[in-house]
């Protein structure tokens, strides 16, 4: 089974960037997308026709904000959309899709760079959604939860840990949370098969950063324990440029 998460910053520019050529070309099962700003009804039928995969939307209320969409070769046997927290799904954050006996939650964490008060949002989120998770795969013990998590887990995930410790993504509550999260019930599946690996997903438009790949490893496959075994590969294609990050593969010994 292959699977991407790619944060595509606006799917309708990413696509005239030649994102659905992309994705038929790479052969994925399932790709995630998460930051795609716009309502399924505004891109254009006939490309998501072309594309052909099955495809699944959890946009934000405000337009040309948030969302997530995640598309299929093979058809869910259940969608749901939302955490059930108002507050959260008007901004269209999370977007479950089960295969069989595998759930796969696609999740936009929020970015806190926007200031002091979105940054509290963003750790409030971090509080509010840890039950949702667990009681998740509770119900389903093979679960993966792939995403824009907007945090910096280890000082090998950003390419200047010191200068950038004070920033939204790199803060000492949001490190905690998510070494939390690894040494809890979720794996790491790139930092598992690489331990020492140093790759990066989001660079700035700054500076020429992608180019000198200066950059934050803050888009994660998070999989639970029964799924660590069937652990294959994983890959950031930062070479291929539709948005400021980039996409995410993993393959796993899964079939749906």
């Amino acid at each position: 089974m292959k699977i991407a998460s790619y944060n595509v910053n606006g799917i309708r520019a990413a696509i005239k960037k030649g994102l659905f050529e992309w994705i038929r070309e790479q052969d994925y099962d399932v790709v995630c997308f998460q930051e795609t700003k716009a309502l399924e009804e505004q891109v254009d039928e006939s490309l998501l026709e072309e594309v052909q995969y099955h495809h699944y939307w959890h946009s934000a209320e405000k337009k040309g904000y948030s969302g997530v969409a995640t598309f299929s070769k093979v058809k869910p046997t259940k969608v749901i959309t939302g955490c059930g927290q108002e507050v959260y799904d008007k901004e269209g954050r999370v977007l479950r899709t089960d295969f069989g006996d595998l759930t796969i939650l696609n999740c936009y964490f929020p970015s806190g760079s926007a200031g002091e008060e979105r940054h509290a949002f963003k750790m409030q989120f971090l509080h509010d959604l840890k039950p949702f998770f667990l009681d998740t795969i509770k119900e389903r013990p093979n679960t993966i939860i792939v995403g824009d998590y907007n945090v910096v887990h280890q000082d090998i995930d950003i390419h200047n840990p010191k200068k950038n410790d004070k920033r939204s993504g790199c803060q000492p509550e949001e490190k905690a949370w998510l070494a939390e999260w690894f040494n809890g019930p979720f794996t790491d599946a790139f930092r598992h098969l690489y331990p020492e690996k140093q790759e990066f997903s989001w660079w700035s438009y700054r500076a020429g950063a992608r180019e000198k790949n200066k950059g934050w490893r803050i888009d994660y496959l998070s999989v639970t324990d029964s799924l660590v075994p069937t652990l294959e590969s994983c890959a950031h294609y930062r070479e291929v440029m539709h948005s400021d990050h980039c996409a995410v593969e993993l393959n796993l010994d899964w079939k749906i």
